[in-house]
């Protein structure tokens, strides 16, 4: 099926009964869809998207590990890993799950997303709510899933936080509890240092507590089998402070960057979505474009691949990335706008010789 055709029916037709449903409660929404999602896993409608959804055609190799195509899940759609199963039939090449962190946690308050439509965004001050790596990692036992095998048919990535309770004097110990949790399922593993939703995580950015983070949990994983190490960046650090994370996650042996991670700025929210502005928490979607961009652009230079995540709400600007240099990228905030539509016309666009669209 036309990719197009996917996203108007989306936008047309399912969108906005999903925006309306349970009083327009974005997270219940949210939770009620993952929840579908898993229990449709291996059932007729999952075979009957993987035949409408064209499939990835352009394979890359990042960090040793070969993804069928460029386009993949962004961490945080799903947390515990409840739809895992259904992704691949969704289009998808790849699939972030998380974030998790080594001790279960309820996250913040309610309400904790709020849906800023006329802006294409999201904000969300969630709090890195889930079950534990533990509960994650057995959760993917039952399914038999082992790192490098793509036992759910497509590669996955694991992200993982700090427990809030946990200070930050002890957080590469909380760390390097969740990859040793999960370090056998994932095929790479991302370090969220860059959440704006959890006190004082961002820290862990400056270039002396970045290294060390990253350092041990080199480390362990190759201890572990040699997991590649990730680094998930904001894009509200200055210039400088991305060159310094960069040099910290070069020297201290990442296997890569992904680029970015949700905004506290507000710049770029429509004036009708401006009664939210207030709202503490990580901006998200369109709005995020520009700056996201500038952040990839600045990352591919370090030498190490980038998947570039952030306002990434349409296949041009998923193009736009891997015109920057982003060997692949991720979507969050553009599934919940666009629906598998995006996926698959991601999926179904061919690069010319300057590798723009065409």
């Amino acid at each position: 099926m036309r990719p197009a055709l996917l996203v108007r029916g989306y936008q047309g037709v399912v969108r906005p009964v999903l925006f309306r449903a349970y009083g327009g409660d974005p997270e219940r929404v949210h939770e009620v869809m993952i929840d579908w999602l898993g229990r449709l896993a291996g059932t007729p409608v999952a075979a009957l998207a993987s035949w409408a959804i064209t499939r990835p055609h352009d394979p890359v190799v990042v960090a040793g590990i070969r993804f069928p195509g460029r386009v993949g899940l962004a961490a945080g759609l799903d947390k515990d890993a409840v739809a895992a199963r259904i992704w691949a039939s969704l289009g998808f090449s790849f699939a972030e799950l998380g974030t998790v962190t080594a001790q279960a946690q309820p996250g913040n308050p309610r309400p904790r997303v709020f849906r800023l439509t006329h802006s294409h965004a999201l904000i969300n001050r969630m709090g890195f709510n889930n079950h534990g790596a533990e509960a994650l990692a057995r959760r993917l036992e039952s399914w038999g899933v082992r790192r490098g095998q793509n036992t759910l048919g497509l590669p996955l990535g694991i992200s993982i936080g700090k427990t809030k309770i946990v200070d930050l004097d002890q957080a590469v110990d909380d760390y390097l509890a969740s990859l040793q949790a999960v370090s056998g399922y994932a095929d790479y593993v991302a370090v969220n240092v860059s959440s704006p939703n959890t006190p004082g995580l961002r820290d862990l950015q400056a270039k002396g507590a970045i290294h060390d983070l990253v350092s041990a949990l080199v480390a362990r994983a190759t201890d572990l089998g040699k997991v590649p190490v990730f680094v998930k960046m904001a894009p509200d650090l200055s210039d400088e402070g991305v060159d310094d994370l960069l040099e910290a996650a070069v020297s201290a042996g990442a296997s890569g960057l992904i680029a970015t991670n949700t905004s506290l700025a507000r710049q770029g929210i429509a004036r009708r979505d401006q009664g939210y502005a207030r709202q503490a928490g990580g901006l998200s979607g369109a709005p995020l474009a520009r700056r996201s961009r500038a952040v990839v652009g600045r990352a591919v230079g370090s030498g190490l691949p980038v998947i570039a995540s952030g306002g990434i709400m349409t296949v041009a600007d998923a193009w736009a990335m891997m015109d920057l240099g982003a060997v692949a990228v991720q979507v969050y905030t553009g599934f919940i706008y666009s629906g598998p539509g995006l996926v698959a016309g991601i999926n179904a666009c061919r690069t010319g010789p300057s590798g723009g669209v065409s």
